[in-house]
């Protein structure tokens, strides 16, 4: 293919996409270019794999150091596992993309993001969404596209496409949303409380630069002479759906209508007709018409019996306004929730249950050297002072499979509960504390990374952080067949299984901290986006209320094993002088102490332990040891040494200055010895600090109330 370029402008903000430049044997591969920032996206198909029945599409996002002039660190000097923006990105790609493939696709698709260069103006993010879509259309893969998206970010009161990091720290929202010419696909964001109706307005706003996009593409397209690609979906066996019509379809409404059913219940009521459905065929000649085609098939049974279960789910919410539980459409389920339910060597615990879904939440309060170090990626943000973590073992589904590292589902869902809470952390020079939360789903039926941010919430309270509003959150899912649309509250398992959108809402009373949209249709109104935002709004207040009735507030003491944290100002130039040489000053401080110390660049000075007596200490040292000498102020001293003519005092750690014979005492003094002996503790005052910085001291003309406040100074800061 010959190099192509075409340039889209957002105020002022070029995008610009090369065609034909490079990786000329993938399917498809597009150079897309804002700033200095540039991700080539490729896509490549293979054809479909014997046995297959899902669409085995991969995504990954890769980033490269050398992208912003950095060379790996570690021993093998390489790019090793994928940090986990990385693996948030490629998720982002993947998300708005996956709905638009054809549900009966089943292509091997592997679509590749690689962040070739990166200034710290332009996030690389986003380009690789839209890039993602172009390649796919450019490799000739069918596609319900094309689809792009933008950032928008607040400043003020004005809304901005594709903000710079810069703009995007210093705002008020971090909005990416994804569309198709159907209508808004995805949406992730986070929001420092703003109300509902600045995020459908921001989100419409964001819709109208992505409608642009999808236009420049299409141009694209025309222009190099690339149709859109259209395969004919696969008949449905009309021999098998008829039958299992016939035999299961009155039972399975019988089914999904006992509203007093557990999902348990539920779920093995419908195996079990399913089981006797393939047990019926698997009797019958293989000549039979109805077996033949299962021969070649061997998971048609299953997936035309999904089929028609999901259809008769579906039709019971349009048509009767009830779901499989028996609630109505805007019903939570109920909830319960509990705080302290560990020992308080854990420093907070919050139990969330909503329904089957039950949530653990665990605070762990850690020093500020416990912040997680961001250095080996590619974005400004260089370390986290709030980690959340999301783990999802196979038993919180009554399964069993090996238990390996986090994936990218519980990455994705703890980085959505980590959003939610960060804009009601207080500041960290209010509260200095490093603080993760780990959230166990021990029982899923839906919703559960709403349900971590619940407990996480109430771990934390429960752990004494003074947070500015308590989070709650509440997933939505949606029903659409034809022009019917209908919106669900507090969306179960099945529910999210068999339906078109699972969109995840938390905020405070005040308004939204985090939003989470994912699709499995090609795209939505914005009408119905918003109707969907405004119905969360009384689900989240009806379950920050149960939230509140356990624990009203943050508890006012921390738990006896948390840290407790000191801080002391110092001037920067003088942290080589609290470190010494090679560390031996602040490894000796520690040691004394038994207090673990972090050292800023900014001259801050954290001190930790659980005994605060010892963390007085720590910092009484360190204060001293840094304290500025004026000329004219008293000190309660130890002599050093003596020698024929004075007396060596060290007033501070490290700070000795003379006092002359003729200032130890009133009167003539025969012999230093007479007045003062080695390792005496004595009242000095300074009395000259020369040019070369040596302090002059003396004992005369020390007024009773500054000897009281030199001493009362040499053990309390």
């Amino acid at each position: 293919m010959e190099e192509f370029d075409k340039s889209i402008s957002f105020d002022g903000r070029d995008i610009r996409l090369k065609i034909g430049l490079l990786a000329p044997q993938a399917g498809g591969s597009v150079l897309i270019q804002s700033g200095e920032t540039a991700v080539l996206v490729t896509a490549t198909t293979a054809k479909a794999r014997e046995g297959v029945d899902f669409l085995p599409l991969t995504v990954d996002y890769e980033e490269r150091l050398y992208a912003a002039g950095r060379i790996p660190g570690g021993f093998l000097r390489r790019e090793g596992r994928p940090p986990e923006k990385a693996i948030l990105t490629g998720r982002l790609i993947d998300r708005p993309l996956r709905p638009l493939f054809p549900s009966w696709l089943r292509d091997d698709i592997q679509v590749v993001a690689t962040t070739l260069s990166m200034d710290e103006e332009v996030p690389p993010d986003v380009l690789a969404v839209t890039g993602a879509s172009v390649a796919v259309l450019l490799a000739g893969i069918p596609f319900q596209g094309p689809m792009a998206a933008v950032r928008v970010g607040l400043l003020g009161d004005e809304f901005i496409i594709n903000p710079t990091y810069k703009e995007i720290h210093n705002g008020e929202l971090d909005l990416v949303v994804a569309g198709s010419p159907e209508g808004v696909v995805m949406i992730e964001a986070g929001a420092n409380q703003l109300p509902e109706r600045d995020i459908i307005e921001a989100i419409d706003f964001g819709y109208e630069a992505v409608r642009d996009l999808i236009t420049a593409q299409r141009e694209l397209i025309d222009q190099l002479g690339i149709p859109l690609v259209t395969r004919e979906a696969p008949a449905v066996n009309e021999t098998v759906h008829n039958f299992l019509k016939e035999q299961a379809k009155e039972e399975i409404k019988q089914i999904l209508s006992q509203f007093t059913l557990s999902k348990t219940e539920r779920d093995e009521k419908l195996a079990a007709i399913e089981n006797r459905l393939k047990e019926t065929i698997t009797a019958l000649p293989d000549e039979d018409p109805l077996k033949a085609p299962t021969l070649e098939e061997p998971k048609l049974i299953g997936n035309l019996f999904k089929d028609l279960t999901k259809k008769l789910m579906r039709a019971q919410i349009i048509e009767d306004g009830v779901r499989v539980d028996g609630r109505q459409l805007d019903e939570v389920r109920p909830i319960s929730c509990r705080v302290g339910v560990l020992p308080r060597r854990v420093h907070g615990s919050g139990l969330f249950n909503r329904g089957l879904t039950q949530v653990l939440s665990i605070a762990t309060l850690g020093t500020p050297g416990d912040a997680q170090d961001l250095g080996d990626d590619l974005h400004p943000e260089d370390e986290k002072r709030y980690l959340h973590h999301y783990n999802f073992p196979p038993f919180s589904v009554g399964e069993t499979r090996p238990m390996r590292s986090p994936g990218r589902r519980e990455i994705g869902h703890g980085a959505l509960a980590e959003r939610a809470i960060v804009p009601v952390l207080p500041p960290q020079e209010e509260f200095p504390y490093v603080l993760r939360v780990v959230s166990e789903v021990l029982s899923s039926n839906g919703s559960t990374s709403m349900g971590s941010v619940c407990g996480s919430t109430l771990a934390l309270m429960d752990a004494g952080v003074p947070l500015k509003k308590p989070v709650s959150g509440a997933a939505m899912g949606l029903i659409k067949e034809g022009e019917e649309v209908r919106i669900l509250t507090d969306i179960q398992g099945i529910e999210d299984f068999l339906g078109d959108m699972d969109f995840k809402v938390a905020g405070t009373d005040s308004g939204i901290t985090a939003l989470q949209m994912d699709m499995k249709i090609p795209g939505l109104s914005m009408e119905v986006v918003a109707n969907a935002i405004k119905q969360a709004l009384p689900a989240r207040k009806h379950i920050l209320e149960k939230m509140l009735a356990t624990l009203e507030k943050p508890r006012t003491e921390l738990s006896p094993h948390a840290p407790r944290l000191l801080t002391i100002k110092i001037d920067p130039d003088l942290i080589g002088l609290v470190i010494g040489p090679g560390g031996k000053t602040v490894k000796g401080i520690t040691e004394q102490t038994g207090t673990k110390i972090d050292i800023d660049d900014d001259g801050t000075v954290t001190i930790s332990s659980t005994d605060g007596e010892q963390a007085e200490k720590a910092k009484r040292l360190i204060y001293n040891m840094t304290r500025k000498l004026n000329e004219g102020e008293v000190y309660l001293g130890r002599v050093t040494r003596i020698i024929q003519i004075g007396a060596f005092v060290e007033v501070l750690p490290g700070k000795e200055g003379m006092i002359h014979i003729s200032q130890l005492a009133e009167g003539r003094v025969g012999k230093v010895e007479d007045e003062v002996a080695v390792g005496d503790e004595v009242l000095v005052k300074v009395r000259e600090i020369d040019s070369k910085g040596r302090l002059n001291l003396t004992r005369l003309g020390i007024h009773p109330d500054e000897a009281a406040a030199a001493r009362k100074a040499a053990t309390v800061v």
